[in-house]
């Protein structure tokens, strides 16, 4: 549910700066502004909230985050300048940045070795399922009743928050660790870097950057694109919506084979199917070739991210896990700043898409071959 509200507030971001574009006569600078200050709030939150979570608890950490997200979402409902929105909207990322590392880390560190992966993927593939909700509240709300109210609906998981605080059990490794003496910040960020940890680190980084940067820089763009394609904007939205429901299926699949065949064969294929299918998606002159790249991309995409949240919290020990992960995944933010703002600068000097494309198809075949052949296999390993 934490994942599924998380994915419903990113989702609902691009429809409500639609609508605060006409209200608040935004140029496209200050748009692009708004997404790119919530990757960076996502890149503080996941760093910070990563070494917190070694500190204080899973739990703990999650439901900050949960109740930070939540609340500043649902403040920024009520104002009235730009300069505070975005300074609400920082904060609304600082807590989804924190949640989804902290998040996959608790359930990791909660489910038997046998089922870890399937069960993490599985998890992932609620980002879905928010992106639907979003798409809903976005169709029935915005127009209706204005983009407040759909902000003042995000402010619900607060509630489940409290709910969490009484029901939800922390994580057994965390409890059990609890009596030993714990890392200091700069000696759990030391020990990334160590003899031992060192490899699986700079594995995770690149793996990470590469990932979100091709993500943010086409996903976000599908519907500019498909519009620089030729087709009108309200089939350009009927498209993408094809393609987002092929994510529901590349999760399952992905969830089927970790258990099967291991992480770094799930993350390394399902990478190489993303760059393909990137590359004749750029190239597509026809509808059917447009579409059907566009399906396996979605497929192929989202499956390879389940497959990272699974293999991210299991190359470290307890003691770092949560620093670990938060550190990949801020990584990771930083390439989702970066990936949309080289499509915007590539666009405007007339770079054609089938060469944004491509830039993209090589970063994605980077990350695949880096944990194919540097990545260390954790499948059915017991977590340290």
């Amino acid at each position: 549910m934490g994942w599924m509200f998380d994915a419903m507030d990113v989702g609902m971001l691009s429809f409500i700066i639609a609508a605060l574009q006409v209200e608040w006569q935004l140029t496209p600078g200050q748009m692009g502004l708004i997404g790119s200050i919530n990757s960076i709030g996502m890149a503080v939150g996941a760093f910070i909230f990563g070494i917190m979570a070694d500190k204080v608890g899973r739990k703990q950490v999650f439901i900050i985050t949960l109740l930070l997200f939540s609340l500043a979402s649902g403040a920024s409902a009520f104002t009235t300048t730009f300069t505070i929105f975005l300074i609400l909207r920082f904060l609304v990322g600082m807590g989804l940045g924190g949640e989804l590392p902290v998040a996959s880390t608790l359930v990791s560190e909660s489910v038997p070795a046998e089922k870890r992966g399937r069960t993490v993927v599985l998890l992932e593939s609620f980002w879905a399922g928010g992106w639907l909700v979003a798409a809903l509240i976005s169709y029935f709300v915005i127009p209706n009743y204005g983009w407040q109210i759909a902000l003042i609906i995000s402010a619900i998981p607060a509630l489940y928050g409290l709910y969490l605080r009484i029901g939800l059990p922390d994580s057994p490794k965390y409890t059990e660790m609890q009596a030993q003496t714990k890392p200091t910040v700069l000696q759990s960020l030391k020990e990334l870097w160590s003899k031992g940890h060192a490899r699986q680190t700079a594995v995770l980084w690149i793996v990470w950057f590469c990932v979100v940067f091709s993500y943010y820089g086409m996903f976000l763009w599908l519907p500019s694109v498909m519009v620089m394609k030729g087709f009108s904007l309200i089939k350009s939205f009927e498209y993408v919506l094809i393609m987002t429901l092929a994510q529901l299926p590349g999760y399952f699949t992905a969830a089927w084979l970790i258990e099967k065949v291991g992480r770094k064969f799930v993350l390394g294929a399902y990478l190489i199917g993303t760059a393909v299918s990137a590359y004749f998606f750029g190239t597509a002159e026809s509808l059917a070739l447009l579409l059907t790249s566009g399906i396996l991309l979605s497929f192929f995409n989202l499956g390879a991210w389940g497959g990272l949240y699974a293999y991210t919290p299991e190359q470290y020990p307890t003691r770092i896990r949560a620093t670990g992960t938060g550190m990949a995944a801020a990584i990771g933010r930083l390439g989702g700043v970066l990936g949309p703002l080289a499509v915007g600068y590539f666009v405007v000097r007339n770079v054609s898409v089938s060469l944004i494309f491509t830039i993209f198809c090589l970063s994605v075949l980077i990350g695949a071959f880096t944990v194919l052949f540097l990545g260390k296999e954790t499948k059915n390993q017991e977590l340290a």
